[in-house]
């Protein structure tokens, strides 16, 4: 039996299914090496403020089908903490409660930023591990993230019922899908659910040309069209809008330039806050059909996990136990095909994982003749 370790591990960011079927594969492997194991509170937050709650086998029993995290979460940065009104480094106060309660090493649950959240715990001197977790996909060095196939059945799900809706009604119906900055989810579930014109992140679209393959379904028979559009999907010159923007917040030399710069960028996203429904509008005024606007929301990031979700995360939390098992930290324990891969802090934290541009998702979309904006 490996030596007796004290480990704490916690779910942080957003919610996403799957993250109860991780904490149960890591839970389980460090209990059957004679580990104890507590769980965070709250994410970061709980980290700091020293809230745990033991995690023995009766207390991951029954949650490897349960949505969201039986731990909670929180998005605090740990370097930048609001506390009692002040923002303050936290760092010093998690390595103290670490050192007060004897823990081995800590496994922190979530996206990009937990993942910039980790690092400067492994700089502060910690032994920290993460496990990749976002509906959205766009976690790097990873082939994919716990969440994602669930959020992707759902959203997939939304779209072939929108398709007898605007089918009976010869409307065009566009449906916003989550992800952030990046496509995966739309462009998966827009594939799956066959929807006819699929808008991404990646590449800004013309009205025109969306306009163009709706009338050009029109002359064929077809009475109605399904757009899957992906939250951060943008025409050209919003695209451009919000390129430089983000470009004055990475270029910005002193602090005060750069909260001018960010209090800029947040005006460009407030002023593209509506882009659907605006191109909603817009498509109604050039082809002539009703046009009517779903908001998927939070609903893809709720509910049971599939089953390969509960797969990826018992595969990866278990591998996290290994990890410690064998002193490896600073990593994150990514999927790499049927096998997984630890991968240094350093080349995940501050990355994401974009929709290349000749991925074979795109190529797949483009022959069977799904229009993608361009």
């Amino acid at each position: 039996m490996a030596a007796t370790k004290r480990v704490g591990i916690l779910t942080a960011g957003g919610d996403s299914p799957g993250l109860n079927a991780a904490i149960r594969g890591f839970g389980k492997a460090a209990i059957g090496n004679g580990w104890e194991l507590i769980g965070f509170r709250d994410g970061i937050r709980g980290l700091v403020e020293n809230r745990h709650v033991p995690l023995d086998s009766r207390a991951l029993s029954g949650i490897l089908t349960v949505g969201g995290t039986i731990l909670g979460t929180s998005r605090d940065k740990v370097h930048k903490m609001s506390i009692d009104g002040e923002v303050v480094d936290a760092r010093p106060q998690v390595v103290a409660n670490v050192e007060a309660e004897g823990l081995d090493a800590i496994i922190l649950l979530g996206g990009g930023g937990t993942a910039k959240n980790a690092l400067r715990l492994v700089e502060a001197g910690l032994n920290v591990i993460t496990l990749p977790k976002t509906i959205d996909n766009d976690i790097a060095r990873t082939d994919t993230t716990f969440g994602f196939a669930t959020a992707m059945e759902i959203a997939t799900e939304a779209i072939d019922r929108l398709h007898s809706t605007a089918h009976s009604h010869h409307r065009i119906i566009l449906t916003e899908i989550m992800g952030h900055r990046a496509g995966w989810l739309a462009l998966g579930a827009g594939i799956a659910g066959g929807a006819d014109i699929i808008l991404l992140p990646e590449i800004p679209f013309s009205v025109d040309s969306v306009a163009d393959r709706i009338q050009d379904r029109m002359k064929s028979g077809s009475t109605f069209s399904v757009v899957a559009i992906a939250e951060g999907a943008r025409d050209r010159t919003d695209a451009a809008d919000l390129e430089a923007a983000e470009l004055l917040v990475r270029s910005a030399k002193t602090p005060e330039a750069s909260g001018a710069a960010r209090k800029h960028l947040a005006n460009v996203y407030d002023s593209q806050r509506e882009h659907t429904f605006k191109l909603a509008r817009e498509l109604e005024a050039v082809t002539g059909l009703e046009s009517r606007v779903t908001i998927l929301g939070y609903v893809q990031r709720g509910g049971i996990p599939c089953a390969a979700d509960r797969l990826l995360g018992s595969r990866l939390g278990t591998a996290a136990a290994h990890a410690v098992e064998k002193g490896q930290f600073g990593v994150m324990v990514a999927a790499r095909g049927e096998d997984t891969e630890l991968v240094p802090l350093e080349e995940v934290a501050g990355k994401v994982k974009l929709v290349p541009l000749d991925h074979e998702w795109v190529h797949t979309a483009r022959k069977v003749g799904t229009g993608l904006g361009d």
